[in-house]
């Protein structure tokens, strides 16, 4: 996996857990190896980032890593800065703050800047709510589509949601979103206001914790049910037939 000076560097995409669980029952052991060898990252949260890689391996000296933040206040100025490395021979890792990095994750930025520059890519295996959330869902694999946040005015949520319920009914596809985790109890109060009766809706949270929760019903029905999903990282999928 090291790399010498006449040659680029590799990007690794590193997976992470997607929570408090023990990362030896949610990730391979190659994505030990990459990160026993790796001392430089791109992260979306250096604490996060740090934590796990103690976690995984606790031999490597902190003082050693050299880490940049990514996230959604970094200026594109500073990408080629964090990708400089790997055109110095250097290999690099990018962690998202939970699951796949480049999956609904900024670090999609620094692997298009990598293709760019004829870096190679090398995504590992992990946890990503998304497919795990969909494979839990009964609903259909064969077309979906994640739209990320909804709108936090009322009025723009109702229609978004309107409009995914019949993008849904309309191709046969299931739409997943997500939420602050501290909105949810709100955005399910406006998903049984909003969706039609027999609209079936999964939801997914905690997924690969102890207090893993993935439960498919039709809006009627969840009507009936009682559930707090206040912060507990949640994947919503709706598909209406």
């Amino acid at each position: 996996m090291n790399s010498t000076t006449n040659t680029k560097g590799r990007l690794y995409l590193i997976p992470i857990t997607l929570g408090e669980s023990n990362p030896d029952d949610v990730l391979p052991q190659t994505v030990k190896r990459a990160v026993e060898l790796i001392d430089c990252y791109i992260v979306e949260n250096e604490k996060t980032a740090r934590k796990f890689i103690k976690s995984i391996v606790p031999e490597k000296v902190q003082a050693s890593l050299q880490l940049s933040t990514l996230n959604k206040h970094t200026e594109v100025a500073e990408h080629n800065q964090m990708i400089q490395p790997c055109l110095e021979g250097i290999n690099v890792g990018v962690m998202s703050e939970a699951g796949c990095p480049g999956v609904a994750d900024p670090g999609a930025a620094i692997v298009k800047l990598a293709h760019e520059k004829g870096i190679q890519v090398i995504p590992l295996v992990g946890p990503s709510s998304i497919l795990l959330a969909m494979m839990g869902s009964g609903m259909n694999g064969q077309s979906f589509a994640f739209n990320g946040y909804l709108p936090i005015d009322k009025s723009e949520k109702k229609a978004a949601l309107k409009n995914f319920e019949k993008l849904s009914n309309d191709k046969n596809q299931s739409q997943l979103f997500i939420e602050t985790p501290y909105r949810n109890n709100k955005l399910i109060e406006d998903l049984l206001q909003t969706l039609h009766p027999n609209t079936h809706l999964c939801i997914a949270a905690d997924i690969t914790l102890p207090t893993e929760y993935i439960k498919t019903m039709r809006v009627a029905d969840w009507k009936k049910a009682k559930i707090d999903l206040h912060n507990r990282p949640t994947i919503f999928i709706m598909h209406k037939l």
